[in-house]
């Protein structure tokens, strides 16, 4: 197990971002309310909106989950949002945060934070699905304690790549690779999704430790959402059709890598005995 670390905590990540201005019709960037913004899907009263709308809480216990979607949709942009992760022994829980369209070949975007059993770190677990196909996992371990305090996790999303984002250092880049016949998502807007479940037969050490109900309920909270994207494809040109990382972001990204990263499926050979996925040679 790595130990944590605050190496370079202090620093701003900073992307070089080319921004066009648009119609504010076409441009969806909102620090709003969660009541404005969002519709509690399932769990009845295990979803909270309090403190104004300015604050989010879900909650598992033995009999349900629960989860929120965003009211709109969005075709590229960055979305941000702060949670503070399920305290204590949360072992066998998963809360999940990610974009995602509707359907059979429908197109996501995944953080997903794996429980733990006391004193053991989170896994941060990330996946990108492309025309209803995934298997593109990698898992990292936070470099803090998630449930102590709130941290923004973010996704950078345009034509060119995906960029996951802990605090505003990268933990993830998932690159169009289209040229290498690997599709990209593109053409489907997706809402923002979050749910907290129970997914203890495989969420923390391969499902051999178990949820312990005797904790719940489980509660995973939220606050400052943010959002600069577009609700349509007309804005597939304009302000994030280029967004690359800098040298510092790139140094960052290759910290987390070397130091917390804990499976990659690009190097997993025994899974892909036939060779990596195209978007990993």
């Amino acid at each position: 197990m790595k130990s944590f670390s605050t190496y370079g905590s202090s620093k701003p990540l900073f992307l070089t971002v080319l921004i066009t201005v648009i119609s504010s019709s076409l441009m969806a960037a909102s620090a709003g309310s969660f009541y404005q913004d969002f519709d509690l899907t399932w769990g009845d009263h295990r979803a909270k909106i309090f403190n104004g709308g300015q604050l989010l809480s879900l909650s598992l216990d033995k009999v349900s989950g629960s989860g929120f979607k965003s009211k709109k949709e969005y075709l590229f942009g960055r979305i941000d949002m702060q949670l503070k992760l399920v305290a204590g022994n949360s072992a066998g829980t998963v809360t999940a945060y990610y974009l995602s369209s509707e359907g059979a070949t429908h197109d996501e975007i995944d953080f997903e934070f794996l429980g733990n059993s006391s004193g053991d770190p989170y896994i941060v677990h990330t996946n990108v699905f492309t025309q209803g196909k995934g298997n593109r996992e990698q898992q990292f371990y936070l470099w803090f304690d998630p449930t102590k305090n709130f941290h923004t996790y973010s996704i950078i999303w345009d034509s060119l790549q995906i960029v996951f984002l802990v605090d505003n250092t990268p933990i993830r880049v998932f690159a169009n690779a289209e040229r290498k016949g690997v599709p990209f998502p593109k053409n489907q807007p997706m809402r923002i999704h979050s749910s907290l479940w129970n997914a203890d037969d495989w969420a923390t050490r391969g499902g051999l430790v178990k949820t312990d109900w005797s904790k719940a309920p489980f509660t995973a909270y939220y606050r400052n959402f943010n959002v600069q994207g577009s609700t349509s494809s007309k804005f597939m040109s304009g302000a994030w059709k280029s967004q690359q990382l800098d040298a510092y972001s790139r140094r960052r990204l290759r910290w987390v890598q070397k130091n917390f990263m804990i499976y990659n499926y690009c190097t997993d050979l025994k899974r892909f005995p036939q060779g990596v996925p195209a978007e990993c040679r």
